[in-house]
């Protein structure tokens, strides 16, 4: 199972009866999941549900869900609301009591707000709209996994990029471990450089005190311990890439442990190639970082 990416967009249509409508889905990253629904008045009823199903193939992500429905299909029976009517008649005879006006004309009369209504609107069961917000979920659920596979395929490109990254940081952590300098000659050798320049080349400096102080700063310099974690944490991150699990918040934790080697490491330094393997390291933790925000 390729790893899950947070940035998808889906859209699927469906039909009941002379109902049409489409779902545009669309999610973004985020540090659970959180879903925004715009849905037409009277669907309120089935926003519940839809959460339910959206949860079922998502774990993490900020999602924008928009529904629009379209009843142009739709014949449309129109009815006289007489009690509206009524009023509008009463009113009419009492301003021509009041003042000589002329009689409106009947489609006036009909086109006033009120008067004419929805025959369809007005006497729709509660079946058949149980039987289209049952069809809605199920389109919806269509929506959901189509946005599902489309962060899976961005996932598989997020992947290769990880694993790309992952690979860098181990090959720079195995040029730390090689590093020339970091070996107690090396160090011994850079010690008595520094003495003959700070006291001179006639300066007659004791071998066995020269090997103490080497000592000493091989054992403040000794960096296997950060190699030996950022090798463990290495990995960590391949079992975790392969995992089937969400492993977002994980890889986001690991990639702190895999900083906080890498800052040691650099502040152990006493040689600028080692000095540049830590910042090249430093570098790439930051792209794999970056990279991982997306991931569910």
């Amino acid at each position: 199972m390729p790893l899950n990416s947070m940035t998808g967009f889906a859209r699927v249509e469906g039909a009941h009866g002379a109902v049409r409508w489409h779902w545009e889905l669309r999610s973004v990253n985020g540090k659970g999941l959180d879903a925004r629904l715009r849905l037409p008045p009277g669907m309120d009823g089935i926003e519940t549900t839809l959460r339910a199903e959206l949860a079922r193939h998502l774990k993490r992500g900020n999602c924008q869900i928009n529904l629009v429905l379209d009843r142009a299909g739709e014949a449309a029976p129109l009815r006289v609301n007489r009690a509206a009517l009524q009023v509008v008649l009463d009113a009419i005879e009492d301003l021509q009591n009041k003042m000589e006006v002329m009689p409106p004309r009947p489609e006036s009369i009909l086109a006033l707000k009120g008067v004419l209504e929805n025959a369809e609107e007005v006497e729709e069961s509660e079946e058949a709209k149980a039987e289209l917000g049952e069809a809605l979920v199920a389109s919806f659920g269509e929506g959901a996994r189509a946005l599902a596979a489309a962060r899976a395929q961005e996932g598989a490109k997020l992947e290769a990029i990880l694993r790309d990254h992952v690979d860098e940081i181990e090959r720079l952590t195995r040029d730390a471990a090689a590093c020339p300098a970091t070996a107690p000659g090396a160090l011994q050798a850079r010690l008595r450089d520094q003495l003959r320049e700070l006291l001179g080349d006639t300066a007659t400096i004791a071998d066995d005190r020269v090997a103490q102080e080497a000592a000493l700063l091989a054992t403040r310099a000794d960096i296997r311990e950060e190699i030996d974690r950022l090798i463990a944490h290495v990995e960590q991150a391949r079992e975790l890439l392969a995992s089937k699990d969400a492993v977002g918040r994980r890889l986001d934790f690991l990639t702190q442990e895999f900083n906080r080697e890498a800052n040691t490491l650099c502040s152990k330094a006493a040689d600028v190639s080692l000095t540049r393997i830590g910042l090249d390291l430093k570098a790439v933790i930051d792209q794999f970082r970056e990279q991982i925000q997306n991931v569910e």
